[in-house]
């Protein structure tokens, strides 16, 4: 019988070979590539985390609301013991307390931004801050602790913050942490004086 061209229905079309060994190739290849992608994808918030900066803030209450300083202020945090009132000085000046032989006048923020008034409790503190010779005391309701947040984050003062408010406040924190601005309480010698050469600061022009 004469053999014929034609396939037999069953046989699979042959389409053309491929090289031995091209398919594993091809798979070892693929692999490589998602093994790269999965490996810098791993990375890739690391990085971020790593360019992130951070603000480091000791959180405290004034008359029910958050506001915080910078850590790298902060000296120490002290009970309010032993606090001596000053005359002729402005009302938001709290008074003054010895610290291992240091006067450091209190400064009343709730006065300072005209906020509601709250009693005297055993969970007031005094926040020492300082930078370089200059030092004085934030009196606080209550500390909430710390707090890290991202500089990114942190927002300008709201508009309903004008004047004096604007001036001391460094900015908000997406939570509404009220970040105080401890270079310009420290460093504007316009509200600082010192009496009889001690290192005692006063803020005696407020609004100025």
């Amino acid at each position: 019988m004469k053999k014929t061209g034609r396939k037999s229905p069953g046989a699979p079309e042959d389409r053309g070979s491929f090289p031995a060994g091209t398919l594993k190739a091809t798979t070892e290849k693929e692999r490589a590539i998602l093994r790269s992608r999965a490996k810098s994808l791993a990375q890739e918030p690391e990085k971020n985390g790593e360019a992130e900066e951070y603000l480091e803030l000791l959180a405290f209450l004034l008359a029910h609301e958050t506001y915080a300083i910078e850590t790298r202020f902060i000296r120490e945090v002290y009970p309010l013991t032993e606090l001596t009132p000053l005359p002729c000085t402005p009302d938001y000046i709290f008074g003054i307390i010895n610290i291992r032989g240091q006067i450091l006048t209190i400064i009343d923020m709730k006065k300072f931004f005209d906020l509601p008034e709250k009693g005297i409790t055993n969970l007031n503190r005094v926040i020492v801050v300082e930078e370089q010779d200059m030092a004085l005391g934030i009196l606080a309701d209550e500390i909430i602790g710390i707090r890290n947040i991202p500089k990114s984050g942190l927002n300008p003062p709201l508009p309903t913050m004008t004047g004096i408010h604007a001036g001391y406040i460094k900015g908000v924190a997406g939570e509404g942490t009220i970040l105080l601005d401890m270079e310009r309480f420290l460093n504007d010698r316009q509200l600082i004086v010192h009496e009889e050469g001690r290192n005692e600061s006063i803020l005696l022009h407020h609004g100025q």
